[in-house]
C-alpha cells in the first residue's frame, strides 16, 4: 500500500506521519508526506522528538503534492484541517482519501516541556494509528472496502 499524507506547509504533522509509518510498517506501507504550500524547511522540533522516538529522519523533507504524481498514492490522509478542506490536484481521483486531524505540535506555546509533550503525544497518536492500520495494508481491497476499512479506524 501506498499512502501519501498531505499537511499545508509540510514541515510538522505529515511529516511525522510519513517517518512514523515507514518505520513502524517496513515494507507494508509505504509513505511519503508532501504540503499544497509546502514551506521548504522540516520543523526542527519534528526531526527532534522523531530522532528521540528511535525513529529515522533521513531523507525527510519539504515539498510540493506536485512532485508526487507519479507516485500514484492509494491513500491520501489529510492531516490538518486546512489541508483537508483544499482542493486537490486531480491526479489524486484515483486515490482514496480520508481525514485523520492531528493538533499541531508546533503551535504549541509555553515551555520547552509542554511543547516536548505536545510532540510526544502527536507520535503516539501517529503509531497508534499505523499500528491499527496495518492488518489494512495487508488486504487486497477494492477502493470501497479500503475506505470502509479505514473509516472504521476512525479516520473521516
Amino acid at each position: 500500500m501506498k499512502i501519501l499524507y498531505i499537511c499545508t506547509h509540510n514541515r510538522c504533522r505529515s511529516i511525522l506521519s510519513e517517518a512514523i509509518t515507514n518505520y513502524v510498517a517496513g515494507d507494508k506501507i509505504t509513505a511519503r508526506s508532501a504540503g499544497s504550500q509546502p514551506s521548504g524547511v522540516v520543523h526542527p522540533l519534528s526531526l527532534q522528538y522523531l530522532t528521540e522516538a528511535g525513529v529515522p529522519t533521513e531523507g525527510l523533507t519539504s515539498q510540493s503534492w506536485d512532485e508526487f504524481e507519479s507516485f500514484e498514492p492509494d491513500v491520501v490522509v489529510t492531516v490538518c484541517d486546512s489541508a483537508a478542506s483544499e482542493s486537490c490536484p486531480v491526479w489524486f481521483g484515483k486515490s482514496v482519501k480520508v481525514h485523520w486531524g492531528l493538533s499541531d505540535p508546533s503551535k504549541v506555546e509555553g515551555s520547552d516541556e509542554q511543547k516536548a509533550a505536545a510532540f510526544r503525544a502527536c507520535i503516539s497518536e501517529i503509531t497508534e494509528r499505523v499500528n491499527k492500520l496495518l492488518p489494512v495494508a495487508e488486504l487486497s481491497a477494492s477502493p470501497a472496502e479500503l475506505k470502509a476499512a479505514l473509516a472504521a479506524l476512525g479516520a473521516q
